[in-house]
């Protein structure tokens, strides 16, 4: 009898530990990965000029670049199809604005309309157009307007961040300083080869050469340029999670984002 007890208990005590296994807490489904993306289900994404792109949300932390706060409010289309990448001041906190292509391009010509006084941004603010496989350092081609918390810095870089593949690498870097009489630009880099990226900056929304207000050809070798097909990110952020010294926000409109392929 005292054996049967024994094995009925033993069988009882196995099965409420079973019960109190299968009551743990779920993962959090909307916990963000290091970029700030949310992971499964919960990413917000957006169509805008025909593709889908993924919204920057580093929820109750922060992500980088910078590091900054990231909200998903601060990206969206407008009946016009435009769309507006927003940097926002909230209870004192400043949130910024990233959004991320499901897609992945290669070579081929990338070019923005953009509409906004983006020479005149504070120095603490950044604003991106690039793609980039997500190795911090390598495998990018990028366009940004800032200042780089520098004053007396120049306000338009065109920089190459290299193959993931090269044992040495060495970055190119080259800086201009534009001042504009109105608010639209065309914004182009091509890629054309493992060889060389061609950025351009243009006055207006230009479908060629016209207007233009500069232009740089990165050539390689020294320096080697990634070969991989990788999604496009466009951002509005701020320089180290500095806030602006104007405490302004600000808003860009992007009118249209399209890539040619070769």
């Amino acid at each position: 009898m005292k054996k049967i007890t024994y094995v009925f208990l033993s069988a009882l005590l196995l099965s409420l530990l079973a019960c109190k296994k299968d009551t743990s807490p779920a993962k959090n489904p909307s916990l963000t990965n290091d970029t700030g993306v949310k992971t499964l289900s919960t990413a917000t994404t957006l169509t805008f000029s025909g593709y889908t792109w993924t919204i920057k949300d580093s929820g109750t932390g922060t992500a980088g670049p910078g590091p900054n706060n990231w909200t998903s409010s601060n990206a969206y289309v407008d009946a016009n199809g435009y769309l507006h990448l927003k940097l926002t001041k909230v209870n004192g906190a400043w949130y910024c604005a990233e959004v991320i292509s499901t897609q992945s391009f290669g070579y081929g010509t990338y070019q923005w309309d953009v509409e906004g006084r983006i020479d005149t941004l504070d120095k603490n603010v950044v604003f991106g157009m690039f793609n980039y496989s997500g190795v911090d350092g390598r495998d990018e081609m990028d366009i940004e307007y800032s200042k780089f918390g520098s004053s007396t810095a120049n306000n338009t870089n065109f920089t190459i961040y290299p193959a993931q593949t090269v044992t040495s690498p060495t970055d190119w870097h080259t800086t201009y300083n534009t001042s504009l009489t109105g608010t639209y630009t065309t914004q182009r880099f091509k890629r054309n080869s493992a060889t060389s990226v061609y950025f351009q900056e243009l006055g207006g929304f230009q479908s060629g050469d016209t207007n233009q207000i500069t232009s740089a050809t990165c050539s390689n070798p020294p320096n080697s340029i990634s070969t991989l097909a990788m999604p496009v990110h466009m951002n509005l952020w701020l320089f180290q999670g500095t806030a602006p010294t104007n405490n302004s926000q600000v808003e860009i409109i992007i009118h249209s984002f399209t890539f040619t392929a070769l």
